[in-house]
């Protein structure tokens, strides 16, 4: 299937992370240009110089979400090197593993700059470009607990809701500006945070990691946990031309695991 990628500029956030280069390499097999941002220098590198190994086109962007002063600049340093970004992949770290309650005004403020007010700010940046040209992806990767909050994940159930919202009222506002604005949302796929997060539920129950493992394999439909490629090959579709009428939605990619309709 041609996905109608061929020479768009693609922006994806958290790039040096499991999901991030994983998008980020569909992507650019597809034929897209990409500009890799991570906090971490030498994992966005890696992930640049990855594509580049298989024939891709790509910088990489060591870029901290929490410092918006620096996007004009960042932003800028893409459109001299590729042009104007036609497609923005939000994904951004996760908070550490907290209740809801009792957490400081100063926590709560950090990662909403880092994870809400980025993402608002840079499509900010990009979007007069998409509607000029008439064609535009935003995507947005949050959660599963955007649909069913996660124990002890309390900042990151909160703050990633927050995107949903304005993501499906983004939806509204260019989808006449042939821009489409989508949440994606990952089950337990198999990332470092992943099993970051199931070794912090194994430390605080006193069990084995392999044990937490096995305990949410065993909750999932298809019996294991996802893999990024899989993740990253649907991301892919609704950036392509086949997904033109696909926008303000929540897309899961979990192998069953969220119960709700």
């Amino acid at each position: 299937m041609e996905l109608g990628l061929r020479n768009k500029t693609a922006l994806v956030l958290g790039g040096g992370g499991g999901l991030g280069s994983a998008i980020a390499q569909i992507l650019s097999e597809e034929g897209a240009q990409i500009a890799v941002a991570d906090v971490n220098c030498e994992a966005v590198k890696k992930a640049a110089a990855n594509i580049i190994a298989r024939g891709g086109r790509a910088i990489p962007l060591v870029w901290d979400l929490t410092d918006l002063s620096v996007i004009d600049d960042q932003v800028s340093t893409i459109e001299r090197e590729f042009g104007n970004v036609d497609i923005l992949i939000n994904n951004t770290g996760g908070p550490p593993p907290t209740p809801a309650f009792g957490q400081t005004p100063d926590l709560w403020l950090k990662h909403f700059q880092a994870m809400v007010l980025s993402v608002i700010a840079i499509s900010d940046r990009v979007l007069p470009h998409m509607r000029r040209k008439q064609w535009g992806r935003i995507i947005t990767s949050t959660s599963s607990g955007v649909v069913s909050p996660i124990p002890n994940l309390g900042i990151s159930n909160a703050l990633r809701l927050s995107l949903v919202g304005w993501s499906k009222t983004l939806a509204r506002e260019v989808g006449c500006d042939g821009i489409t604005t989508n949440i994606v949302l990952p089950g337990r796929v198999a990332t470092q945070r992943i099993q970051f997060l199931d070794e912090q539920k194994a430390k605080r129950e006193n069990r084995a990691p392999d044990d937490v493992a096995a305990e949410s394999s065993s909750s999932i439909p298809v019996g294991r946990y996802g893999n990024p490629q899989e993740y990253a090959d649907v991301v892919a579709f609704i950036a392509s031309e086949r997904a033109s009428y696909v926008t303000g939605s929540v897309i899961r990619v979990d192998g069953g695991l969220i119960a709700s309709i």
